[in-house]
């Protein structure tokens, strides 16, 4: 069998490999490319030590999502560490709480999670909680805490965050949170409740994701009436709090995104 390659094949190959070296340096500054509509500032996010403690931590909980456990690629994680540090300047800057720079990582059935008041469960949509952990779960709020859910959206993530949350509480509704619930008034005024998006609002232009068209403020209550969670559907306020110094996004909504995380913090400590 001969050992050149016949002279078709060889042109074909030269051709080919002449492409390659004119293509590969396009290549190369495509995957480079940064899209040019907004631009993530370049930050340390880290928080001075706290030798003493504080009065208040940001407090997140580490969820099995089902698919892999517990990764930090989304789930319990989007939004990490960027949102727990800019809502906490915010509580810096915008009360008296004295609120720790640095967050805390809970799992469901760490004691830990009763040392905290106020818990942030992120993109609930695929979150799964055992049996233990959703009664641990419960333990907690009945205890007195208080657990904000945010960026889920539409029927199908309603409908598995729904399976996780019936777990906590079979014998509990799920009702939408009137007007004058003094988790709106708590601090501030929050009678404007628009839908707050993820940045896919500054590339898309619309608000919602999937079937989440219109924006829900749901809760859960105790028996004396307390709001024990507190449900942020159709909306994705982490986003907000995360890009909080980005110019290209909505500042507006970011504000807005602040008050609600704040007046759901001092509900939190105060009821």
């Amino acid at each position: 069998m001969p050992l050149v390659m016949p002279l078709g094949r060889l042109r074909t190959w030269t051709a080919a490999g002449v492409v390659l070296l004119l293509t590969a340096p396009l290549l190369l500054a495509l995957q480079r490319y940064r899209y040019p509509q907004w631009s993530e500032p370049q930050i340390q996010y880290s928080a001075p030590p706290d030798p003493n403690g504080s009065e208040f931590y940001f407090a997140r909980l580490v969820y099995d999502s089902g698919m892999g456990g517990r990764s930090r690629r989304g789930g319990w994680a989007t939004d990490y560490p960027e949102a727990e540090y800019h809502l906490m300047q915010g509580v810096q800057r915008l009360t008296k709480v004295d609120a720790a720079g640095e967050g805390k990582l809970v799992r469901p059935l760490d004691d830990e999670m009763f040392e905290y008041p106020w818990l942030y469960a992120v993109e609930v949509g695929r979150w799964y909680l055992s049996q233990d952990e959703a009664e641990h779960l419960r333990e907690y709020l009945l205890r007195g805490g208080f657990l904000m859910v945010d960026d889920f959206h539409g029927t199908y993530q309603w409908a598995d965050f729904l399976d996780g949350m019936q777990r906590v509480f079979p014998d509990r509704p799920i009702l939408e949170i009137e007007s004058e619930e003094a988790v709106f008034h708590v601090l501030y005024d929050l009678d404007q409740r628009i839908q707050i998006p993820g940045r896919q609002v500054l590339w898309s232009g619309v608000t919602y994701e999937r079937d989440g068209y219109v924006p829900h403020w749901r809760g859960i209550y105790d028996d004396e009436g307390r709001l024990m969670v507190a449900i942020n559907f159709n909306m994705d306020l982490g986003d907000a709090w995360e890009h909080a110094d980005w110019p290209e996004y909505p500042e507006p909504m970011t504000a807005l995104a602040y008050r609600f995380g704040i007046n759901y913090i001092v509900y939190a400590m105060t009821h």
